[in-house]
């Protein structure tokens, strides 16, 4: 899956995984974070948790917009160096009065504007790799590559959240609200992290880092478009737009609700097996085993092999070693659940890759827009097993009450989400690299920037109405609330079914 590749996507790639740990490793506990130490309901943590996603989201547009002008490795730098500001100022703890709140907006403010100027741009700058005829058709593996990179990142943030935390509040003992600000300062020395792989790898990427006020007279001349050619192509994508931001809104529930159900209706402790998943040193060994496991069917010399099939036994003695040694129980936190999307990416990636790449030798691979479908029905297959999982549960309102009248209210294992988690993992990989791919695909070549803008346009609004699943949370039964976005995902995938003559005509 790595062969052929031009250098820069492994450079761009990595680059992007050290923001991508700093930016997750922050999400993991910040609508904990707005409850905790503003002491905020539900509904307005999430107001402001999905406004700031949706910022975060939204403002690659304009970024899109500027890079078109004055090139896109410009807009990346600068775009760090923005994000760095943010961080450092949300890892100052202010305490939780009017000027700390205020203080926290505008790091919020910085950290949306610097990801906005880098995350699409980015990815303009991998999809402009592959305009060259030597790798074209090579584009749909490299964002999945890509992709799974940025997962690599997200993987270890909760437990870094976690463990920061823990560690300034037991050997620093600081109050649980001072200690949230240590986990948002690893974002700053992963922002140093991205900026030296970038400038260090630079010149693998040079090439395609242009826009208009950076020509390459050596570049193939641009792809001209009539005028009729270029609407087709983007009204194709503002209909794949529109149809994500659905996606969206309920896959990063994984943040909101999902997580609100992890603090309050999910078990507080795992045993035996079950704990040795939340160990995410287990579920890198498992992914190590994953690739291992794929090359030696996949190498073509006999040590390639032999070492492989090293690698899967080490693994697999190791895991069995841990597992003899677990004894007693491990306390679950709620933003630890986060691990296991990620997770899931990087080690689903190649089962996906090599799915998708014995259709395409037979000519049976499905289309771009047509997999983004399929994404959408996934997801509803996953809100429909939380309304499973959540039949004989009370409303997080009463489950408050009981717990202030010192139960628990009823709580349920840590699987159901496990496997919500792996669901919607498998809808996201579907949708998110092939929707990338099928932007830069698709977009008029002077428009490129403006319409990966456009992609993360789509999902800020997304992101902006995630806060729909905090808003439900109180009163209202959880399979309603569960129910809400199954629905949304089963009329968004009817939805491009009945749109797909027109997407693949201009795929």
């Amino acid at each position: 899956m790595f062969e052929g590749q031009p250098k820069g996507l492994f450079a761009l790639a990595l680059a992007n995984t050290g923001e991508r740990f700093g930016y997750y490793t922050m999400i993991a506990v910040f609508a904990l974070f707005l409850r905790s130490n503003f002491g905020l309901d539900p509904g307005t943590a999430g107001v402001i948790y999905s406004s700031f996603l949706g910022l975060v989201y939204f403002l690659p547009l304009i970024g899109g917009v500027l890079a078109d002008k004055f090139g896109f490795g410009r807009m990346v730098t600068i775009g760090i160096i923005v994000m760095f500001a943010g961080y450092l100022f949300l890892s100052i703890p202010l305490g939780s009065n009017v000027v700390a709140f205020v203080a926290m907006i505008a790091a919020l403010l910085f950290i949306s504007l610097g990801t906005g100027l880098f995350k699409g741009n980015l990815q303009v700058m991998v999809g402009n790799l592959y305009d060259d005829p030597k790798y074209a058709d090579k584009r749909d593996s490299a964002f999945s590559i890509f992709y799974m990179a940025i997962n690599i990142g997200a993987l270890f943030a909760p437990t870094a959240a976690v463990e920061i935390k823990k560690w300034a509040e037991t050997s620093m003992g600081l109050a649980e609200n001072d200690a949230y600000h240590f986990s948002f300062a690893v974002a700053c020395l992963s922002l140093i992290l991205s900026m030296a792989i970038y400038y260090a790898f630079r010149p693998t990427f040079k090439h395609v880092e242009g826009g208009r006020a950076k020509k390459d007279e050596t570049a193939a001349p641009v792809e001209e478009l009539s005028p009729a050619d270029t609407k087709a192509r983007i009204v194709a994508l503002c209909l794949v737009f529109a149809v994500v931001i659905f996606f969206w809104m309920a896959f990063h529930q994984n943040g909101l609700s999902l997580t609100y159900f992890a603090n309050e209706f999910t078990q507080k402790s795992a045993e035996g097996v079950q704990s040795m998943a939340f160990d995410v040193i287990n579920l890198f060994l498992i992914i190590i085993a994953v690739y291992a496991l794929f090359s030696l069917f996949q190498s073509k010399s006999g040590k390639a092999k032999g070492i492989s099939a090293a690698v899967i036994a080490a693994v697999a003695a190791i895991l069995y070693w841990k597992y003899t040694r677990v004894s007693g129980s491990v306390e679950l936190s709620a933003p630890i659940f986060q691990q296991f999307n990620p997770f899931y990416v990087v080690a689903l990636t190649p089962v996906s890759m090599a799915i998708f790449g014995a259709l395409a030798n037979k000519g049976k691979e499905p289309s771009a827009p047509r997999k983004i479908a399929y994404g959408m029905l996934v997801a509803a297959v996953a809100f429909l097993v939380m309304m499973y999982a959540s039949r004989n549960l009370l409303t997080p309102d009463a489950q408050a009450a009981a717990v202030a009248g010192g139960g628990e209210g009823t709580l349920v294992s840590a699987n159901w989400l496990i496997g919500v988690y792996l669901i919607l993992t498998f809808g996201e990989l579907l949708l998110s690299p092939m929707g990338i791919s099928f932007v830069s695909k698709v977009a008029p070549p002077k428009y490129k920037g403006m319409m990966m803008g456009g992609w993360f346009v789509a999902t800020a609004i997304g992101n902006f109405l995630v806060m729909v699943g905090g808003l439900l949370w109180g009163s209202i039964p959880l399979w309603i609330v569960w129910g809400v976005f199954l629905v949304l995902c089963l009329l968004s995938a009817l939805f491009m079914f009945t749109m797909m003559k027109r997407l693949e005509k201009v795929s």
